[in-house]
């Protein structure tokens, strides 16, 4: 896909002395909030606290709340904060008859219990502590990072700063690696122990001319930070780890459709995204011995070891981290459990919409050797910038200003067998186990972005259409039969949009996860689809991928829409309502808490079935009774192959099918016995 770029307004304050600083506070902090993903527009919106795990006197308690610019949250105020605490007890953080410090009435000191309700208490006994959580939403255009919402985490041999919204910590621009040599290896960075500002993005890596050379930066969202050098492992987090697609020639982590605060907040998980050198920049490989490509990936892969280092002064976990990427983010975690570099260090690993097969396709799965990347590219770039006879090419193309970089001639954003990063041409799926839990799958019509459509196509055209675009022409009607509409021509787009998605996505997707269980490197796989989706603003910009009817389109209407690339990202990340989006229907919100339940799930468990008890703790009553209606997701395994149709309205046991296509996979010569 192609992200959004957004600039982000921010009420930005100066890093100070006095932001809230987790060692001296001497205590864990929990951000608490019933998140129905609907915002400060939400019944529950005012139902966030904060809680401190650490047990204080009531003096203490006052005090400490003083410092995180609140005060002791107050049993007479009308939000219900009961799920918070059922939360705790599910946690095993509480027990049903702990107590805890809430707000004086009448200068007497009060405890408030989870079963119990408010007491008199003494106020020298030690407590853990609730304070208020006032701090504002944040949105797709603004932030508010003022002093009174500024925290301090020591990582990484520096202080960061960052700040709290209503949902989460916020650590935004945290670098990981300092400027790197142009076409040159990434290498880890460690501060200089003083204060950093973690409020802002950092830049963008240089792309269409904007952003910049100096721009491995990672963002941090989270729910819980905990006390240095005092947290059980069985307190930290699971990770989440993201990476963003844009064809490996764009995309940023500061994109806000993948804002974390929503995930981390509902799915009590921590998310960290990443950026990573795109384009040339990162991808440029020439024959001459030395310059050998996959910067980009190599970024990844440093990026991933920062966070292994660091994410448990953020609250995660090291050993579960759950690599995820969509598009060109999915085949760059492809490439990762590919790479020997990146070995044992994740858990596990959600490829979302990866492409391979025919046509455009292709490069995302199976990866080019040097020579053959310099050939598609590569050489190009080096004669346009009139650097192939400099005695060294690679120097040349270095002291070239970065915006004649840009936009010289070159093909340039293929992975590439390195013999470090990637060394071999397609992923492994035989000899040793992977060792990782394996998530995957597409939107229905995933490749409808990814052809060329043409106005008052006839049917006598449209075999030309599709040679056109790389695709073999389905002489068969039956394998492809166009779909009865009124409009001959959108019918016609709406077959290739079919024949795209199986030829770039669906078909060697389905045969990854056949060939890998089948040679038992992993026991089984989570398969879905996406039957329902709410494409993003501003790509890929076509009518098909919007259903129609209503002010904003009704999903339900006829003749239907297609379920394009990127469709399922707002849902996963629960940001329509952030973005500013409406809700189309009654359905869109119901689903949108589902998928980011189902999705957080497995980053919590290996397991996209959410827990029952976790559900019924946090009060998550809607994707409770659909997960009980549709009944359990049952994983693909050898000689089963089954996919979770993923849609709305959830009926009883309606959503395990077989793998799809596989008539058409097998003429497309990209079968289930594909890599076999």
């Amino acid at each position: 896909m192609t992200p959004r770029l957004i600039a982000l307004w921010a009420a930005l304050a100066p890093v100070v002395l006095g932001a809230a600083s987790i060692a001296q506070l001497k205590s864990d902090v929990s951000i608490l909030i019933d998140n129905d993903l609907q915002g400060a527009d939400s019944p529950l919106a005012n139902s966030g606290v904060l809680f401190l795990g650490a047990k204080k006197t009531f003096d203490q308690a006052q005090e400490a709340c003083e410092t995180l610019g609140e005060s002791l949250w107050s049993p007479d105020s009308d939000a219900n904060i009961q799920s918070s605490l059922d939360y705790l007890v599910y946690q095993k953080r509480a027990k049903k008859s702990s107590k805890f410090w809430v707000a004086p009435h009448s200068s007497v000191a009060r405890s408030l219990s989870v079963s119990n309700g408010v007491a008199q208490e003494d106020g020298s006994v030690e407590l853990p502590v609730l304070c208020t959580q006032t701090a504002p939403f944040s949105n797709n255009t603004a932030q508010d990072t003022a002093e009174q919402w500024q925290v301090s985490v020591e990582a990484n041999n520096e202080n960061l700063i960052g700040f709290r919204d209503r949902n989460a910590f916020r650590f935004l621009g945290v670098r990981y690696a300092p400027e790197a040599q142009r076409f040159g290896y990434s290498k880890a960075y460690k501060g200089n122990g003083g204060d950093v500002s973690a409020l802002e993005y950092g830049s963008q890596c240089y792309q269409s001319g904007s952003g910049s050379e100096d721009c491995l930066f990672l963002n941090i969202w989270t729910p819980y930070l905990p006390r240095p050098g005092c947290t059980k492992k069985s307190n930290l987090k699971p990770v989440m780890f993201w990476i963003h697609g844009g064809a490996f020639i764009g995309g940023t982590a500061n994109d806000q459709t993948f804002d974390g605060s929503n995930i981390v907040s509902r799915g009590d998980v921590i998310l960290v995204a990443i950026n990573y050198r795109v384009g040339k920049f990162g991808f440029l490989a020439l024959d001459d011995g030395e310059t050998n490509g996959n910067y980009g990936l190599a970024d990844i892969i440093l990026a991933l070891d920062w966070v292994r280092e660091n994410i448990k002064n953020f609250g995660g976990d090291p050993d579960r981290i759950t690599v995820f990427g969509q598009s060109a983010g999915a085949g760059a975690t492809r490439a990762l459990i590919a790479s020997p570099e990146a070995k044992g260090k994740f858990a596990a690993a959600i490829p979302l919409s990866n492409l391979g097969g025919l046509s455009y396709g292709t490069t995302y799965s199976k990866y080019l050797t040097i020579p053959e990347a310099a050939e598609r590219g590569g050489n190009d770039f080096a004669e346009a910038a009139n650097c192939t006879n400099a005695a060294s090419p690679v120097e040349c193309l270095r002291d070239l200003p970065v915006d004649k970089v840009d936009n010289l001639a070159g093909d340039i954003r293929y992975l590439v067998v390195d013999g470090k990063y990637l060394t071999s041409d397609e992923l492994p799926l035989s000899g040793d186990k992977l060792d990782i839990n394996l998530m995957m799958g597409i939107t229905a019509e995933d490749g409808g972005p990814f052809i060329s459509y043409q106005r008052d196509i006839t049917l006598e055209e449209q075999e030309e259409w599709i040679t056109s675009q790389g695709f073999p022409y389905p002489s068969n009607p039956d394998l492809y039969p166009l779909p009865e509409l009124d409009n001959a021509t959108m019918a016609i787009d709406w077959m290739g949009a079919r024949l795209a998605t199986d030829a770039e996505f669906r078909c060697v997707d389905q045969a990854t996860a056949a060939a890998a269980l089948a040679n038992s490197l992993v026991p089984h796989i989570y398969y879905y689809e996406f039957d329902r989706t709410y494409q993003i603003p501003g790509w890929p910009t076509m009518d098909l991928c919007e259903p129609e009817g209503r002010p904003d389109g009704d999903p339900s209407a006829p003749p239907g829409y297609l379920r394009c690339h990127s469709g399922e990202l707002l849902y996963i990340f629960g940001n329509i309502e952030r973005e500013g989006l409406p809700l189309r229907d009654d359905v869109d919100l119901a689903f949108e808490q589902l998928t980011l339940d189902i999705f957080a799930s497995f980053a919590r468990t290996y397991n996209p079935n959410p827990d029952v008890a976790f559900l019924k703790a946090r009060g998550f009553e809607s994707t409770l009774g659909a997960i009980e209606r549709a009944g359990k997701w049952e994983p693909a395994v050898d000689g089963d192959l089954k996919l979770r149709a993923l849609d709305w309205p959830v009926e009883e046991g309606s959503q395990m099918e077989g793998f799809r296509s596989l008539e058409q996979c097998e003429w497309l010569e990209l079968g289930l016995d594909y890599y076999l």
